[in-house]
């Protein structure tokens, strides 16, 4: 039997003998990002950011995440891109281990960011020491992310890398180093994917994920 929240939770045309599988904190934090990305887009082109974010979110759900996660998801970019964000507002209105998690997956929340490669590799060395509940997450961000690097280059070819920060080379060393981390003390399909991912990014490029840039 639902219970009177869930009742309030549940549109008319929705049936009642379903459980719910999320509540109104997920919905609003979807509106949270569709409002504030609505100006940005994914690195040199006209894809709207939202994109990404929404696609995080649907693998972290594919994966087991629950709702903490799944708002984490479609969030995780929101203290280091948007600049009037802030981590106590993101805890106040969607709890602590949500605000943990975000934080845990932002590189930084400077304006304008610092050097690039001091980022990475501090990210690297802490993303190493994260909890499952983060990894998760984080697995799924760089997976897309990944992907869909692979899908430019085979479509754009090596151009495509040089959009990057890091150039060729960094780039290819940072999705092998945050995959070997995200790895260590954590076992999920979705980190077999990731590593599969990777590896078709180096094979695609010729560039081994060990060199330095």
């Amino acid at each position: 039997m639902s219970t009177d929240g869930e009742r309030e939770d549940v549109d008319a045309n929705v049936g009642h003998h379903l459980g719910l599988r999320y509540t109104r904190r997920l919905d609003e934090a979807v509106a949270l990002a569709l409002h504030d990305f609505r100006r940005i887009t994914r690195k040199a082109s006209e894809v709207p950011y939202v994109s990404h974010l929404l696609a995080v979110t649907a693998l972290v759900a594919e994966a087991g995440g629950d709702e903490d996660q799944l708002i984490a998801a479609v969030l995780h970019d929101w203290l280091e891109d948007v600049p009037e964000a802030s981590a106590a507002a993101l805890g106040e209105r969607f709890g602590p281990r949500v605000r943990r998690i975000v934080e845990a997956l932002t590189d930084t929340t400077e304006h304008p960011k610092p050097p690039w490669r001091a980022r990475k590799e501090a990210f690297v060395a802490a993303i190493r020491r994260q909890p499952p509940e983060v990894k998760l997450v984080c697995c799924a961000d760089k997976l897309h992310n990944c992907g869909t690097l692979v899908r430019d280059l085979r479509l754009h070819g090596m151009e495509t890398l040089d959009r990057f920060r890091g150039g060729r080379q960094g780039t290819v060393w940072y999705y092998r180093a945050v995959c070997d981390a995200l790895g260590d003390g954590f076992e999920h399909w979705l980190h077999g994917e990731l590593d599969r991912t990777v590896a078709e990014l180096e094979a695609a490029t010729g560039i081994g994920g060990d060199q330095r840039a």
